[in-house]
Order: structure tokens, then C-alpha cells, then sequence
């Protein structure tokens, strides 16, 4: 499988950068998301966040999904657009992230997850009669199915405070791709509304919970 010179610097820029926190623990902390500096006007920790990891299982994880969905989207929309959505899933993350934590001056969180979340969140939108083979599942899975399955966790990982996982960042990222690619190609609302449908159903879902105080 031949990457997109798009991924390639996509990747290369996280690695170098993530490299760079591993080893260097004021770098780390001067560009890590934190709430209390962000609040004081350090607000492109919002966007250097987005390419810190805090080791290589995570930097790897996140590298690896977007090398499987990063060239379907760039054969969709360009490697500009590409980029757009990545950028701005990124920065819908934070924001999210920003929402919801804003009364936690210690919340803090690192990745790529928001960005590559969006980025395979507008995958699915774009194609989702892609089959995604899961490891210990034999049978390959709708790839709607399995981004409706991934918020819903990340739902419950938000309302439990699942892990050392920023959620929040995930599910903002998935609503930046989403809504990036409806405004690239809105014939999607009339070509395929269910699926449009389908995948708004999570973020509609978020949305209420937050109204009414249950998450």
C-alpha cells in the first residue's frame, strides 16, 4: 500500500514532534492540552497537544489507524482537504475537550486521537460499505457499524471516566470529520441520508445527556 506524501509528513510530524516530549519533559509540559494554562491564554496548547503522545504504544496506535484511513479520504477529497479535516477534527477535539472540562484546572491530555477519530469518522461518512477486520472478531464488520459502536463507548468512557483516555477529544474529533465532510460534499444528505442519519445519532445523543446533566 503505496501513502499519500500528505500521510507520510502527517506521521512524520507526530513521531518527530512526540519523539521530542518523550525526551524532554519541560517541552512535554509547555505543549501538552491543560486546562488552568489554556484558561490563562496559552490557547495553541489546543492545537500542540494534538501532536504529543505520552509513549510509543500510543504514538503507534494513533499512526496506525490513520495510515489504514487517511488515503481514503485524500482519494475522496485531495490531500488539502485531507489536511483540512485532520486540522480541524484536531481543534474540534480540543474544543470539546475545553467544553466539558473547563471547571478542571488539572485535566490535561496528549494525541492525535481527536484528529485521526475525525479522520476516520469522515472515512466511514465517504464509504461506509468498508469492511474492517477486527482482531479475535472472524468476520469482517461494516465500517458504520464500528464508528456508531466507538462513540457510544466513548460516550460511556466520557460519563465513567474510563481510563487515561481523553474521550472527550475523541468524540470532538469524530464531530469535526463529520461535519467537515458534510460541508465538502453535501450531496451526502441526499444520496445517502440514512447514513448521514445514522452517524449524527451519536453526537445528538451526546448532546442531550449533556442537557440533562447525565454526563
Amino acid at each position: 500500500m503505496n501513502m499519500h506524501l500528505a500521510t507520510i509528513a502527517v506521521i512524520a510530524t507526530n513521531v518527530l514532534i512526540s519523539l521530542r516530549g518523550f525526551n524532554d519533559v519541560i517541552f512535554f509540559d509547555r505543549y501538552k492540552f491543560a486546562i488552568g494554562p489554556i484558561k490563562s491564554g496559552q490557547r495553541e496548547r489546543m492545537f500542540t497537544s494534538g501532536f504529543l503522545h505520552v509513549d510509543i504504544s500510543h504514538l503507534f496506535m494513533n499512526m496506525f489507524t490513520l495510515f489504514f484511513f487517511a488515503d481514503v479520504v485524500i482519494n475522496w477529497f485531495g490531500w488539502e482537504r485531507f489536511l483540512i479535516i485532520y486540522i480541524v477534527s484536531l481543534l474540534a477535539g480540543s474544543l470539546l475537550a475545553l467544553f466539558f472540562h473547563k471547571d478542571e484546572p488539572f485535566y490535561s491530555a496528549v494525541g492525535a486521537s481527536g484528529a485521526v477519530t475525525g479522520v476516520l469518522y469522515a472515512a466511514i461518512l465517504l464509504q461506509p460499505d468498508m469492511r474492517l477486520g477486527i482482531m479475535f472478531i472472524p468476520i469482517p464488520i461494516p465500517a458504520y457499524l464500528l464508528g456508531l459502536a466507538y462513540m457510544l463507548y466513548s460516550i460511556y468512557g466520557m460519563k465513567k471516566r474510563l481510563g487515561n483516555i481523553g474521550h472527550t477529544a475523541h468524540f470532538g474529533g469524530a464531530i469535526g470529520g463529520y461535519v467537515t465532510t458534510l460541508l465538502f460534499k453535501p450531496s451526502l444528505l441526499t444520496s445517502d441520508p440514512f447514513m448521514v442519519f445514522i452517524l449524527a445519532l451519536p453526537i445528538v445523543l451526546l448532546f442531550i445527556l449533556e442537557k440533562l446533566g447525565k454526563i
